[in-house]
């Protein structure tokens, strides 16, 4: 018996999916674990895999279409099975069909037709089978209805018509006489506006600035990547002094509630990790019990597997603390948006040698300046330079966490 597979919750925030890739095609055996397709959420693009087995008799929703949770998202069954009927019942469950043909003629007492003359393309688009629901898609989306064919009944056109035409070709070709194009938002990106918009203007950021003298950091950099096979960052050393320095101040590892201010016993480090479609932010569950390589080979798997789209939503969650850094990039120094839930975040930007004072003379040093964004509702200004002393002075003397 034909089942359908509906476009699953893959986060708890997610309300929409877009169906990046499809691993099967109509036709194909579908084994359970088998990967099924790719489906972009409002965090990341994940794997979903078949938890049945059957023949994919049905695609609901066409590669970079997108689909609300719960809709159908695919059919599987026995081959030649009729699965019209289940179409139907899941399509059309909310649409009543009402008459289609309408009276387009002038009223009966008025002798001069031309001024209720309707176009030719209004007329069509009436006489057409389509269900008012449909209609109402097709006009949202701009997509000229008589296009497409109806596979309801009696080749009336429907909801899942709708979802399944592909607009990729139309949507393409949309570029004004400045050569711009437009291109669609995808969900990550939507979820990164949405989030950063909602921080920004909800939490009142303030900002303090510090530069740290990394000239000990730099040395035990070295001193750790000569003794060992695997390769550390400067990341990672910083990730480590922050999880450190988090410890001593606790005020500053909490969360917003409406009613009361969370404080988080563990401390979790969300690394900003860039990838193509945005930015996702995997977290290091408890850091500061991480030695530093743990924390340098945990941001490298990281890495890879968020580029290759293989991280799972668990663990883009939990962060309690975020840091986001550009130094490897040449950014001297910037400002970052808090990341809900967290009180605040850290950006770190790159070493620079510069003239500094030691011991009443002058030389050069390597300096790094780091910002700590903080949510002023949580982090009063004393407290958080406080945190910011601390993790100077850590980063300043890193033996001091080791």
């Amino acid at each position: 018996m034909a089942e359908v597979i509906k476009m699953p919750r893959l986060s708890d925030t997610m309300t929409d999916g877009v169906v990046a890739k499809w691993h099967k095609k109509v036709g194909d055996v579908v084994k359970e674990g088998d990967l099924l397709a790719d489906i972009e959420t409002d965090k990341a693009t994940m794997e979903f895999e078949a938890f049945q087995e059957g023949v994919l008799l049905h695609i609901g929703v066409a590669e970079t279409e997108s689909a609300p949770v719960d809709s159908i998202l695919a059919i599987l069954g026995e081959k030649g099975e009729d699965v019209s009927n289940l179409l139907d019942s899941n399509n059309e469950s909310e649409e009543t069909p009402k008459k289609e043909e309408k009276n387009i003629s002038s009223p009966a007492n008025n002798s001069d037709n031309s001024s209720f003359e309707t176009p030719k393309k209004s007329v069509d688009n009436l006489l057409i089978k389509a269900s008012p629901l449909a209609k109402k898609i097709a006009k949202e989306k701009g997509i000229d209805i008589s296009q497409i064919k109806g596979s309801g009944e009696n080749g009336r056109i429907i909801k899942r018509d709708l979802n399944n035409f592909n607009t990729k070709t139309t949507e393409e070709k949309i570029v004004s006489t400045n050569d711009m194009t437009m291109q669609p938002l995808s969900q990550m990106r939507k979820t990164i506006a949405s989030r950063l918009s909602q921080s920004k203007f909800t939490a009142p950021h303030f900002y303090l600035t510090s530069e740290v003298d990394v000239e000990n950091l730099i040395s035990l950099r070295q001193n750790i990547n000569q003794t060992l096979d695997e390769k550390i960052s400067f990341n990672d050393i910083i990730i480590k002094a922050v999880a450190f320095s988090l410890r001593k101040h606790p005020n500053i590892n909490v969360s917003w509630s409406e009613d009361n201010i969370i404080l988080n016993e563990n401390i979790n480090i969300g690394v900003a990790i860039a990838v193509d479609e945005g930015l996702l932010v995997p977290v290091i569950k408890n850091a500061d019990k991480n030695s530093i390589l743990d924390i340098s080979n945990k941001i490298k798997d990281f890495a890879e597997r968020s580029r290759n789209k293989k991280i799972n939503l668990e663990e883009l969650s939990g962060n309690t603390f975020t840091v986001s850094n550009l130094g490897m990039f040449g950014i001297d120094e910037f400002t970052a948006i808090i990341n809900p839930p967290d009180a605040c975040i850290l950006a770190v930007g790159a070493i620079k040698q510069k003239p500094i004072v030691k011991n009443n003379e002058i030389a050069i040093g390597n300096i790094m300046k780091v910002t700590l964004s903080s949510d002023h509702r949580l982090v009063d200004g004393a407290e958080g330079a406080k945190f910011l002393k601390t993790l100077k002075t850590v980063l300043e003397s890193p033996f001091l966490m080791i």
